[in-house]
């Protein structure tokens, strides 16, 4: 007798169908095993590939981890003399397909005491009713299929789990220990997180971009070669999924970004997006943005959008879909995950239903990102043997989730970019002389965000780092807080370029001449604002949450009195100083006098035109003669007609400090001291505590 098992184009279909095969071969059935295509023969079965597989011989057909809403493809099999047995335990319909059999956790009719059974949990049952006894070396794709499908890791999954997981340990399959060498996964390492994020994604590859059969035979062959070359395209096809998921994420962050509203639920569309991978960056979108997501690539020709969605625990997304059928062709899926396709004219009736189903539902207000913790701890309660501890809890995934830990207004040292891409975050926790080292995955704008100085607030989950025989903790990062203003330093010599790109920014001038020189540089969502005196300072007020001082002011007093009137969360200082007063110091006594001698015994000096001429043959700087000559100016020494210079020997004697000129100079120098030349530290010390004492 020739038999089919039909597997479903998913992880856990290939895994189901691998259990079946080898489950069908061990009591001498002859096994041919079909995959659909996703990309030709949709989701589900399939009527052609029925026919087909009929006319070449099958008389039995088995579905995996799919078939009880194939009442159509059941049917014309039925009609054509061939049984078909569905196992599955996605989400039953009303009506229940005319099947010889219908193997399901759920099934109304029976009464299985765990209905959270995987796709191939449910093939390993039926597997161990067929073998008389529990087949245990077939566990590893049990552990794989399970982990992958993100069933309920609680009750019999997690006893499945469990167990399978010493067999993947130790498997005799020879494509997997081809893979595992590829992926560089040693054995004795493997648990749940190495199928989640290094087995199951390479595995999954291979159908999401094509056909899935490929992935069957690696899980299945017993030949050293085959199993090389087969490890290599898994490998190949996951580094080319990874691509594909790259570039559809950021186009579809770009399109929410570019939304007119703010939709409880996301229907994104788009042309030549992948198929295969579009699940992927719906679950990339749920985890950024908290919300229920449908990613679906849209084929003009035939008037359809196809795609797959992903949802959070307050939203269940087969329901959702199944208020809104009408407007689909077909779906199909879970709680959590679903696929469809829809007439391109129905997606924007689709996202309005879907919004109206989370009001009417009390959903939308439930909706977002929110990360349960289970505690808070001190950086010295973070140890190695806690971790420890906390593993023997494992295995971890939905409804066992692997414990979240907050730490909370902790220093951070040493925040850097990592990764080829720079997309990611490591940087260190230091509370009480102890430190903790942190990992945060696509984490890597937030470098950006935080000051060199900064205390954070930050939620994530503990693993244990092995490096060179040495065992310490680590946290892997979920989610962080800045607590308090941020302060980041940009003084230069010069005003930095990129200074000019910064977004929802209140820009600072004191020095009018940098105002009327780069004031209309600013985006379009930042404000300039030149404070000349005390009346535009008084008047100041913040339009976004961030100021950035692009110059030197000539009293301190300004830069306090601003902070103690606003609430910036951060703070960009750039301090810079056209004059350089600082640096050109304060002229000596013995330079004034050279001055005042030399004007009094000379008529007629030319200061518009010879001044430089003048500063040359008394060897004093051009703008410290300049700061000179005001001075006297000022008190009287000199007189000044028509760039004419002439001595007044009749004005009284002064202090040089008395004159208005000559303190205001001694302000600036003493403010860019601060400002510009002052350690970092002690600057964002004493802004920050301006920001401090609002009242």
């Amino acid at each position: 007798m020739k038999i089919t098992s039909k597997g479903y184009l998913s992880l856990y279909g290939v895994t189901s169908t691998a259990v079946l095969k080898e489950t069908i071969e061990m009591i001498g059935g002859e096994v041919n095993y079909y995959i659909p295509n996703r990309f030709t023969d949709g989701y589900g079965p399939n009527t052609a590939a029925f026919e087909r597989l009929i006319e070449q011989g099958t008389q039995l057909i088995v579905t995996c981890d799919n078939g009880v809403a194939g009442h159509a493809a059941i049917e014309r099999a039925k009609v054509l003399g061939i049984d078909v047995i569905v196992t599955d335990h996605h989400e039953l319909p009303t009506v229940l397909p005319a099947a010889y059999a219908v193997v399901h956790p759920r099934h109304p009719k029976g009464s299985y005491p765990f209905g959270e059974l995987a796709g191939v949990g449910v093939a390993f049952k039926l597997a161990t009713a067929l073998l008389g006894e529990m087949p245990v070396e077939l566990l590893d794709l049990v552990a794989i299929g399970t982990v992958a499908d993100l069933v309920s890791l609680t009750d019999e999954n997690r006893a499945l789990v469990m167990q399978g997981l010493v067999v993947l340990k130790n498997t005799q399959r020879i494509g997997l220990s081809a893979l595992f060498k590829l992926a560089k996964i040693k054995r004795e390492d493997i648990d749940e997180e190495s199928i989640g994020f290094i087995i199951g994604p390479r595995l999954n590859a291979v159908g999401r971009l094509g056909d899935a059969a490929p992935a069957v035979e690696l899980l299945t062959t017993f030949d050293d070669d085959e199993a090389l070359s087969l490890a290599q395209l898994v490998q190949e096809k996951n580094t080319e999924r990874q691509a594909y998921v790259s570039a559809i994420t950021n186009e579809a962050f770009q399109m929410i970004e570019e939304l007119d509203s703010d939709s409880a639920v996301y229907v994104l569309a788009k042309e030549n997006w992948h198929e295969g991978v579009l699940g992927i960056v719906a679950s990339k979108v749920v985890g950024k943005t908290g919300k229920p997501t449908l990613i679906m690539t849209i084929d003009k020709a035939k008037g359809l959008a196809k795609g797959s969605g992903r949802s959070i625990p307050t939203f269940h997304l087969y329901h959702a879909l199944d208020s809104a059928r009408q407007l689909t062709t077909t779906f199909g899926g879970h709680h959590m995950a679903a696929g469809l396709t829809i007439p391109l004219e129905n997606i924007e009736n689709l996202q309005h239903e879907l919004n109206h189903y989370a009001t009417e539902t009390g959903l939308s207000e439930e909706l977002g990102e929110e990360t349960p913790l289970d505690g808070q701890l001190k950086l010295a309660e973070a140890t190695v043997e806690v971790v420890e501890e906390l593993s023997r809890l494992a295995p971890f995934g939905t409804d066992n989730r692997k414990p979240t830990f907050l730490f909370k207004n902790v220093a951070s040292q040493d925040v850097r970019r990592i990764g080829g891409d720079q997309s990611h975050l490591k940087m260190k926790l230091v509370e009480e002389n102890v430190s903790l080292d942190v990992i945060g995955f696509q984490f890597g704008s937030v470098t950006d965000e935080i000051g060199l100085h900064s205390d954070v607030s930050v939620i994530g989950k503990l693993a244990i780092n092995e490096w060179n025989g040495a065992r310490k903790t680590q946290l892997m990062l979920e989610d962080i807080a800045i607590e308090g203003v941020q302060v980041f330093d940009s003084r230069s010599t010069h005003i930095p370029a990129t200074l000019w790109n910064t977004d929802h920014a209140d820009f600072i001038f004191f020095d009018q001449l940098n105002f009327e020189k780069y004031g209309h540089l600013l985006p379009d969502t930042s404000y300039g604002h030149h404070l000349r005196d005390q009346e535009a300072l008084t008047q100041f007020k913040m339009t976004t949450n961030q100021l950035i001082f692009v110059d030197c002011p000539s009293d301190s007093e300004w830069v306090k009195n601003l902070l103690s009137a606003s609430n910036p969360e951060k703070i960009i200082a750039c301090f810079y100083s056209r004059e350089e007063l600082y640096l050109n110091g304060m002229p000596t006594r013995a330079q004034f006098g050279q001055v005042f001698k030399y004007t009094a015994a000379h008529v007629d000096i030319d200061v518009r035109n010879k001044l430089n001429l003048l500063a040359t043959h008394l060897k004093i700087k051009e703008a410290n003669m300049i700061f000179i000559i005001s001075v006297f100016l000022e008190i009287g020494f000199v007189t000044i007609a028509d760039g004419v210079m002439n001595a007044n020997t009749s004005v009284e004697k002064r202090a040089l400090d008395q004159a208005k000129t000559y303190q205001k100079r001694l302000k600036q120098i003493q403010s860019e001291n601060f400002f510009v030349y002052s350690h970092f530290s002690e600057l964002e010390d004493w802004l920050k505590q301006q920001v401090k004492e609002m009242p």
